[in-house]
């Protein structure tokens, strides 16, 4: 395994970070505790949750995850093993069975609160907002269209000030946000700058072969800022295994289960990864591999959050740690990206 350390902290994380989000629903307990068994063993210490998670998100599975992940640390004493990160959710329709007070004070209070019994923990190692409360384009919404009549009021020296509370209380260590912008990205570094406020050192957004928007903006302020991006979704929802071009998913693969997540599976983004699957196998990798070993490789890519559905999965995507990108496999890439560029934001 490679290791780097969370952005502006001494906090040393695996490039690999093992994802969790299908514990509770896709997978059961018991496939959870071999997946963190594995991660473990293979020199992953950096995992990451949330408290929506299984997704899809139900009042019914609600939490679920963060549960399973309990259990496990209760079972195996390994909490000090592990770099902890998880999430309160966002404001919206999807979380109404949550809470739907956003980010205010109590339910920053309450999310963590609730998070450290359901992971039985004292401490949370990274705590993240997992996305705006304004409106913005995100999720797979291509370009910004401004809503005049959006009720929101910037708040964003508030939220830090109650995150600043709950840093000093021991709760929670560091602080991260997850699927913004620029604007939002720099508006929460200058109110830390300007008031002394707790520092958002990773941003979680979605990175990948079919989805390097990331690029376009952000990845500057990433690196002149130093604010790692966790990618999230490498594999694309499984897209980029090559399962789905070949015909060989299984009834449980994730786009079977669930065929409304079609972020990834438009005309175009079909096309590059069929391109994309040609140059890894001319290369004697698999597209799992190869699209893996891309991500992690960014120089703006703090570590790379991995999810499988099999022991099997997980093992070839840890194993990508291991894989370098040669330079005609990287000029490859960029051939392709120039001519189809991402087809999946």
């Amino acid at each position: 395994m490679k290791y780097t350390t969370l952005p502006n902290t001494d906090i040393e994380v695996s490039k690999i970070c093992l994802g969790t989000m299908t514990w509770g629903n896709q997978n059961t307990q018991n496939e959870g505790f071999a997946q963190m068994d594995m991660a473990i063993d293979k020199g992953v210490n950096f995992f990451d949750v949330a408290e929506l998670y299984p997704v899809p998100a139900t009042a019914e599975t609600y939490a679920e995850t963060e549960r399973i992940i309990g259990n496990w640390f209760t079972k195996t004493g390994n909490r000090d093993k592990v770099i902890l990160a998880t999430k309160i959710a966002g404001p919206g329709d999807y979380t109404a069975h949550i809470r739907t007070t956003g980010f205010s004070k109590d339910a920053l209070n309450e999310a963590v609160d609730n998070s450290l019994k359901r992971l039985q923990t004292d401490y949370i190692d990274l705590y993240q907002l997992h996305w705006p409360e304004r409106h913005t384009n995100m999720f797979g919404i291509r370009d910004y269209k401004h809503n005049s009549n959006e009720q929101w009021e910037d708040n964003f020296n508030e939220i830090l000030h109650n995150l600043d509370e709950i840093v000093k209380s021991g709760k929670i260590r560091q602080v991260g946000i997850s699927n913004e912008k620029a604007w939002g990205t720099m508006r929460y570094l200058e109110e830390s700058k300007a008031h002394n406020l707790p520092r958002a050192i990773t941003i979680q957004n979605a990175y990948s072969l079919l989805n390097r928007v990331f690029e376009g903006d952000m990845a500057e302020i990433a690196i002149r800022e130093n604010i790692g991006l966790l990618a999230y979704s490498p594999m694309a929802f499984g897209v980029l295994s090559g399962k789905y071009i070949k015909g060989i998913a299984t009834d449980n693969a994730r786009l079977k289960l669930f065929p409304r997540f079609a972020r990834y599976s438009s005309e175009q983004a079909t096309e590059a990864t069929k391109r994309y699957l040609r140059i890894a196998e001319d290369n004697n990798m698999t597209l799992a591999q190869m699209s893996l070993a891309f991500v992690t490789d960014r120089p703006f890519v703090t570590s790379n959050i991995i999810g499988a559905t099999s022991i099997e999965q997980l093992e070839e995507n840890i194993d990508s740690i291991n894989i370098t990108l040669s330079e005609d496999v990287m000029n490859a890439i960029e051939t392709v990206h120039a001519e189809i560029p991402n087809p999946a934001p």
